[in-house]
């Protein structure tokens, strides 16, 4: 059965005159409408350079005057600048686009709504817990998934909150007699804790990137061997968005552990070249973080703000549940204020079948064969 041509799409039932769209120029929210993309690439451009700027900023009076700045790890951080710059740029895009714009502005409103707060205080520290820390909602596709996915997520944060602050120069350790085994962690250059580098917790503070590194290799294990053999991840995936981002975690894990093997058991042994293979990995993987799979990361703290919308929009100011139900079988669809803010997303596009976004999914499949039977194959004889 093929499918039938859009203007046999049936009109609504009588009495429910469809929703009118924005006029011309104006969105259905009344906001202007979406910019052409070069108005869109110009002012992405603008938020790159303005956060590239500030993360120089921050990076030279962070490290106090560049005084606490290791040159030798000047192109790493030449790379975060990249980064900042991509993200700041590649996010200003994505946020452009209509659905995409109103998510993230109802996710900030209810963010910042007083009246959310106080109905549901714990709401926004159990999303970010359960979004954005924990990520159960992989865990119903897969447990093993959710594991490695977590290995992966809390190996790369750890990395991340210890190469950063060194890079910028934000975080030094320092021994007062200059050999050790006494040292001190200084962050901005004031000193925050001392520390015997010959015990647990000075091993902590040396080793914190090589148990990273044991953490990503894990979990991107896994992901390249469920690569390999899943027959469902096989059929979809392409080198470059699926592979490359693994493969790249793999060998910057790699390379970094084989450092403190060098240092330590090799007594530098072969250590510039693995640093310079390290270096270059590293530099490549940031730089390909906004415009690869990994952009994913910056995105997921939007899904909160898009439950909390949901969440609270789901109460009234009596506690009742504000729940838009099927125009046709009456059946719960979704939230009011979800269910409109997709409406007026559709108008936006322009789309021009927007009631339709409050209709349940099963009368959306019996009105379309409805209309297929009325419109389409009445026609045949």
């Amino acid at each position: 059965m093929t499918e039938p041509p859009q203007t046999a799409e049936p009109s609504p039932p009588s009495g429910a005159a469809p929703a009118p769209g924005p006029a011309p120029g104006v969105t259905a929210d009344g906001g202007p409408s979406p910019q052409a993309p070069a108005a869109v690439r110009r002012r992405a451009v603008l938020a790159g350079t303005a956060v590239s700027v500030l993360l120089i900023l921050a990076i030279v009076f962070g490290s106090r005057l560049l005084r606490d700045f290791d040159s030798a790890l000047l192109p790493y951080a030449v790379a975060t600048v990249f980064l900042a710059f991509g993200i700041a740029y590649r996010y200003t895009v994505w946020i452009s686009a209509p659905g995409a714009r109103r998510l993230f502005r109802q996710g900030w409103r209810s963010f910042f709504s007083a009246a959310n707060f106080r109905r549901a205080p714990t709401a926004l520290p159990r999303m970010i817990a359960t979004h954005l820390g924990f990520q159960k909602f992989l865990g119903a596709r897969s447990h093993a998934r959710w594991a490695a996915h977590q290995l992966l997520f809390w190996g790369c944060l750890l990395a991340a909150a210890i190469t950063f602050p060194l890079t910028w120069g934000w975080f030094t350790f320092t021994s007062a007699t200059g050999s050790g085994p006494g040292y001190e962690m200084r962050i901005w250059g004031f000193e925050i804790i001392g520390f015997d580098a010959l015990g647990f917790l000075g091993w902590l503070m040396f080793h914190g990137l090589d148990i990273a590194a044991v953490l990503v290799i894990a979990g991107a294990a896994y992901f390249l061997w469920r690569r390999m053999k899943d027959r469902g991840a096989i059929t979809g995936q392409r080198f470059a968005y699926d592979l490359v981002p693994l493969i790249a975690l793999v060998v910057i894990s790699v390379t970094g552990l084989l450092l403190t093997f060098s240092s330590i058991f090799l007594h530098g042994g072969g250590y510039q070249f693995l640093a310079v293979l390290h270096m270059v990995s590293v530099v490549f993987t940031l730089i390909y973080i906004p415009f690869g799979k990994f952009f994913h990361i910056v995105q997921r703290p939007a899904a909160v703000g898009m439950q909390l919308f949901k969440y609270t929009s789901r109460r009234t100011g009596e506690g009742e549940d504000e729940v838009l139900v099927c125009r046709r079988c009456h059946e719960p669809i979704d939230t009011a204020p979800y269910v409109a803010n997709l409406r007026g997303t559709m108008r936006d596009l322009d789309l021009g079948f927007d009631e339709w976004a409050e209709y349940c999914p099963r009368c959306k499949r019996v009105l379309r064969g409805t209309a297929y039977l009325d419109h389409v194959k009445k026609g045949f004889k």
